[in-house]
């Protein structure tokens, strides 16, 4: 057995343990997906990338990204949702001072996005910490170096993948510090939920600005399971809300899992949360998907992909457990894979046949990306190119495909018209709605169809 995959059992095995739960034995949730709604009331799903990847290691900490590429990638894919990378050590440089000039480069690169209607959500990305784990500065991403301690303990800067610095002593240290497990530095949360606030003063009256995901894949040092999210992770998550509402009311809060487990399809143990705005709350679940065959390096053929669809089936369970405790709607934050592995493109649209809104890991050139390094497309570029709907005039209830027609079955709800997004390649024309009216806009791609305005409407779109 390959050391990764070890070091991924015993991981499955610990959580098990400390969760007390095994969420396959227990009866499905009701079906039904909750999706964040417009202004209108529409349900919204939402289809983009996470931009990007490149921000990790840029001095600036701004994606290599340009109005032109956003261009493109609407031509190709017809997306409409973004999730934008943000690094604290760019937005806190230094303790209790925000760069105002880095948030102004982000808002710049929001308007690029408002301008072609698109939804952000900003991400405060963290892997492995922070760039001060190693003093090369490569492994890690997000904390700055004013807020890592390490307290002498080494990080082999040598891994046989990188998520193995997380095992290492000065990596479970640093974190042990960020959730004060140590007692140490209890400053360091509210130095993160200040700069959550900071953010989100900048940002509470940008109308393409739909919320702020906390922190990516959280991780509990040497707290796990069912112990960290329900202590260190939800007292940060608590001291995050209440600095985002105290200067914006509106904008959706979005909460992450431990990536470890959930994001291969095991329990989350997330607890509800109050949220002190006043109206309906909105707290939303933004949990990522790496089905463990996948992320131990295996093709979606075969065998693997009887058990990485097994995986998924859970995974879709358990997230709508935790959406449901929380009470919000679901984005799926994160998921990807080599395109050029055997079975990659039958893997991106079983997830889309799941009817989530989701953004793809991630808008960076290369084999996981839409684009090569040479700026050709990938097979991503074609699978992910597929008709759906963009705001549903009701509650979905069901989203189907059947060749190249799109169903959607919905309890309309007097919110406004459904919008689809229809790809050249298979409405060539445009599309011809089962029921009710429709204006087509060829520019934009995008077929909205007109009615009836309460009861279930089962809606099916096929080529013109």
């Amino acid at each position: 057995m390959k050391l990764a995959r070890f070091i991924a059992a015993v991981l499955v095995l610990a959580f098990l343990t400390v969760a007390g739960i095994v969420a396959w034995t227990r009866s499905a949730p009701e079906d039904g997906l909750p999706y964040v709604s417009d202004d209108q009331g529409r349900a919204l799903i939402l289809r983009g990338f996470n931009t990007a990847g490149s921000a990790k290691g840029t001095p600036d900490g701004l994606p290599e990204f340009t109005e032109a590429d956003l261009d493109r990638e609407y031509r190709d894919m017809g997306t409409n949702f973004v999730r934008f990378l943000l690094q604290w050590r760019a937005v806190e440089a230094s303790p209790g001072t925000y760069d105002t000039k880095y948030l102004d480069k982000v808002a710049e690169r929001v308007r690029w996005y408002a301008k072609r209607g698109y939804h952000v959500m900003l991400d405060m990305h963290q892997d492995l910490w922070g760039s001060g784990i190693t003093p090369e500065g490569g492994a890690g991403n997000g904390a700055p170096g004013w807020a890592t301690h390490l307290d002498g303990l080494p990080v082999a800067t040598k891994q046989p993948t990188w998520e193995m610095f997380y095992l290492e002593p000065g990596v479970i240290r640093a974190f042990d510090h960020f959730w004060n497990t140590t007692g140490d530095h209890p400053e360091l949360m509210d130095h993160y939920a200040g700069a959550w606030k900071a953010v989100a003063a900048r940002f509470k009256d940008e109308p393409a600005v739909l919320g702020y995901d906390l922190m990516n894949e959280p991780w509990g040092g040497s707290v796990q399971g069912a112990t960290f999210e329900t202590g260190p992770l939800a007292e940060l998550y608590r001291r995050c809300i209440a600095q985002i509402r105290s200067v914006d009311t509106d904008s959706w809060v979005f909460l992450e899992p431990q990536a470890v487990g959930a994001n291969w399809g095991l329990p989350s143990a997330l607890p509800h949360f109050d949220d002190p705005r006043s109206g309906p709350s909105r707290i939303g679940f933004v949990p990522h998907l790496y089905p463990l065959p996948l992320d131990l390096g295996d093709d979606y053929t075969a065998g693997s992909r009887q058990w990485t669809d097994r995986t998924i089936g859970w995974w879709r369970d358990n997230t709508l457990r935790t959406a449901k405790r929380i009470g919000g709607p679901v984005i799926l934050g994160e998921f990807g894979l080599d395109m050029t592995r055997p079975g990659s493109a039958d893997l991106v649209g079983r997830v889309q046949e799941l009817g989530l809104s989701m953004s793809y890991w991630s808008r960076d050139p290369g084999v996981w990306g839409p684009y090569d390094d040479k700026g050709k497309p990938t097979p991503l570029v074609d699978v992910y190119n597929r008709a759906y709907p963009r705001a549903v005039g009701g509650i979905p209830q069901k989203i189907s495909y059947a060749g190249k027609a799109l169903t959607v079955v919905f309890d309309a709800n007097e919110t406004g018209p459904t919008e689809f997004y229809l790809p050249a390649r298979d409405f060539p024309k445009g599309g011809t709605p089962s029921v009710g009216t429709a204006t087509w806009d060829p520019a934009r791609r995008i077929l909205t169809v007109t009615t009836k305005t309460s009861g279930i409407v089962t809606l099916t779109i096929t080529p013109t």
